[in-house]
């Protein structure tokens, strides 16, 4: 997915505040369930909801402002987590920062094995 630095996503520093790099992969893994064919808030309507368990993100080289990325997805299940693999990758195909995401299904505000969700992410897995 391609994407921009906007100017108030900087830190002092003016390079992009670390917490951005969460809000761009989290827009991604949104942008991935709606392409899959189930917009988040499609899921929690029908009361499934996946919820990050854990973060995992290294910093390699800063963005900064204007500048584009690509932030790249890629998926696994191990038993009941789905492990999301996202990287964000700058034009000059820089790694700017790598992070694996876990994350948990709930059913009804109940853990499950995640099996709701394999018909519609089976084909990437």
């Amino acid at each position: 997915m391609e994407m921009e630095v906007r100017d108030y996503e900087l830190d002092c520093e003016q390079i992009v505040n670390n917490a951005n790099y969460l809000h761009y992969m989290e827009h991604t893994r949104h942008k991935f369930c709606q392409a899959a064919g189930m917009p988040f808030f499609e899921m929690h309507r029908q009361g499934i909801d996946a919820v990050v368990r854990r973060v995992e993100i290294e910093y390699l080289s800063p963005l900064r402002s204007m500048e584009k990325f690509t932030s790249c997805l890629s998926l696994e299940r191990k038993g009941p987590r789905y492990i999301f693999h996202q990287d964000i990758v700058k034009q000059n195909g820089e790694l700017a920062a790598s992070a694996q995401i876990t994350a948990v299904i709930l059913r009804d505000g109940k853990l499950t094995r995640g099996d709701e969700l394999i018909e519609i992410f089976g084909k990437y897995l």
